[in-house]
């Protein structure tokens, strides 16, 4: 198969299965042939981002090298990373990648309308304090507004409980950050990360304004790749699970 996208997940296995669903429902596909091919990695052995970049743990960087390379000897011909913090090391991996590897960073900010000044951003401390998404936005003329410190860490909890298995502690912990951020003036949220918007599913009406989701951002970048690649292009199935 020709065009195959590999995905380099296990960062978390949820989030990984997340954007495997996003490829079958945001192609607009009519039998089997017409889906994308993909190859997946959710090997989760891969250190946690976080605690590598903000308290020192160990480096994921050569497990993503490595789980890398065994996607492009699978016949990957294009990588994409379901997990934000991870694109910390996202120009290292391009630098030594064959395959071609397109950003959640870019896929998603490229996703907001350019009326929009004013985003919120729900995203990890380590996503939040490398900048990941706060200097492309700047370059890009968006305010971005984090959590207040507080509310941050009620993020992060949520996020980790996420991981864990407990979504309904995820959402009590996440559902009024978000609310906090529509009234500190946030006309769209970013979910930056990709457990983000596995604890939203089902509160989308919660906001007063619309989500930007970051793995299905990536999808949509992911098979704008493919049909161009492609001879027969079938179009993306519009909003569906966008909210954004």
């Amino acid at each position: 198969m020709k065009h195959t996208i590999g995905i380099l997940g296990g960062m978390g296995p949820a989030a990984t299965a997340d954007m495997l669903e996003k490829f079958v429902y945001l192609r607009d596909a009519t039998c089997d042939q017409q889906h994308i091919p993909l190859i997946v990695s959710s090997i989760p052995d891969i250190p946690d981002r976080t605690a590598c970049l903000l308290s020192g743990g160990p480096s994921p960087y050569h497990y993503l090298e490595r789980y890398l390379h065994m996607l492009e000897e699978a016949g990957a011909e294009c990588i994409v990373i379901p997990c934000n913090t991870a694109h910390y090391w996202f120009e290292d991996l391009r630098a030594v990648a064959k395959a071609e590897m397109i950003s959640i960073l870019d896929a998603t900010l490229g996703e907001i309308p350019p009326s929009v000044k004013r985003v919120g951003l729900l995203a990890t401390n380590a996503t939040l304090a490398t900048g990941l998404y706060q200097k492309k936005a700047t370059a890009q003329g968006l305010t971005l507004i984090p959590p207040e410190d507080t509310g941050q860490e009620q993020v992060m909890q949520a996020i980790y409980a996420l991981k864990s298995g407990n979504k309904p502690a995820a959402e009590k912990l996440l559902l009024p950050q978000i609310e906090r951020l529509i009234s500190r003036g946030a006309q769209r949220i970013i979910m930056g990360c990709t457990e983000i918007p596995l604890i939203v599913s089902g509160h989308e009406d919660v906001a007063d304004c619309r989500f930007i989701d970051s793995t299905a951002s990536l999808v949509r970048a992911a098979i704008r790749w493919y049909e161009s690649r492609s001879d027969t292009q079938t179009a993306l199935v519009p909003e569906q699970f966008a909210h954004a």
